[in-house]
């Protein structure tokens, strides 16, 4: 196995542990044990414990961005926000333990992990920016916080929705997607309807 195959091997056994448990109970012991590897081998890829934690949280934020990628293939930026939030809740559904260890848990803390985390939701709120103008508007200083809060809404919303669904995946959805043009328009942006 090459170097990089094993490294995202090891990294794939991690995502695995955390959906079973939180993440600080994922073992370097317990990860060697299920790739049939050294406990020292797999320092040779990560320098620490933190570190492989940081590669795992790295992994899956970069998959769950993969998959809730903007379809080029839509044109009205409605429907774009509404199949990214689709892509969104599936994702954070399938990966729920996962998701609500790393939102929640003792790693949201960490300053290298809060990195990961606000990077992501950069990206996250660039591809609502980036199709603001389709709507006939400028993004300004207003426009970029409601984005900003708006994201911190859907995180916490469905957060509280694995925790304890009192309201169904459609429910769920429809509440996220109209949130934004509510936002905007409690800041004074008028959105068009779609």
């Amino acid at each position: 196995m090459s170097p990089e195959a094993r490294r995202e091997q090891l990294i794939e056994l991690g995502l695995e542990m955390v959906s079973e448990r939180p993440l600080d109970q994922v073992s370097i012991e317990a990860i060697a044990e299920a790739a049939g590897v050294s406990r020292a081998l797999l320092f040779h890829y990560f320098e620490s414990k933190q570190d492989f934690h940081v590669a795992i949280a790295a992994t899956q934020a970069r998959q769950m961005l993969e998959c809730t990628a903007p379809d080029p293939s839509l044109e009205d930026p409605l429907a774009i926000l509404q199949s990214s939030m689709t892509a969104f809740i599936d994702y954070v559904s399938e990966n729920r333990s996962s998701y609500m260890t790393f939102m929640r848990g003792a790693s949201s803390s960490d300053a290298t992990m809060r990195a990961i985390f606000d990077d992501t939701r950069a990206v996250m709120a660039q591809r609502v920016l980036d199709h603001v103008p389709a709507l006939g508007l400028t993004v300004t200083p207003v426009v970029e916080m409601t984005v900003h809060g708006w994201i911190s809404f859907v995180e916490e919303t469905t957060i509280s929705w694995l925790a304890g669904p009192r309201i169904s995946r459609d429910e769920l959805l429809a509440l996220i997607t109209a949130a934004l043009p509510a936002l905007a328009g409690a800041a004074g942006v008028v959105v068009p309807e779609a």
